[in-house]
């Protein structure tokens, strides 16, 4: 009999809050926000020992082999995005973003 083989990994999901409505308002700026963003979690994804399974649409996917690295991971990202933003509409809407991705 063939032994499964399993292991443990830890899962960091995040997508845009608002999605639907930020493309209405403007797609064009709404694109490059995302494109910019997925590009900073990709690279802070890698920092952390992580890899990014699938990110379609407005959703990102990313493995950790340890919780440790994804949690690191996820504080790191909530300062990396979070800091920027002056405007206090911009910032509910990216923490807004940032708990329904799990990042209380």
């Amino acid at each position: 009999m063939e032994r499964t083989r399993r292991r443990l990994s830890a899962i960091l999901s995040a997508d845009v809050a608002g999605y639907s409505r930020l493309m209405a308002g403007d797609d064009v700026a709404t694109v490059g926000t995302l494109t910019q963003y997925r590009d900073i979690m990709s690279d802070n994804i890698k920092m952390f020992h992580g890899r990014v399974v699938d990110s379609p649409g407005d959703n990102l996917l990313a493995e950790f082999v340890s919780a440790v690295d994804a949690v690191e991971c996820a504080v790191n990202l909530q300062t990396r995005l979070l800091l920027p933003y002056k405007d206090p509409n911009q910032l509910d809407n990216m923490i807004a973003a940032l708990k329904q991705a799990g990042f209380n």
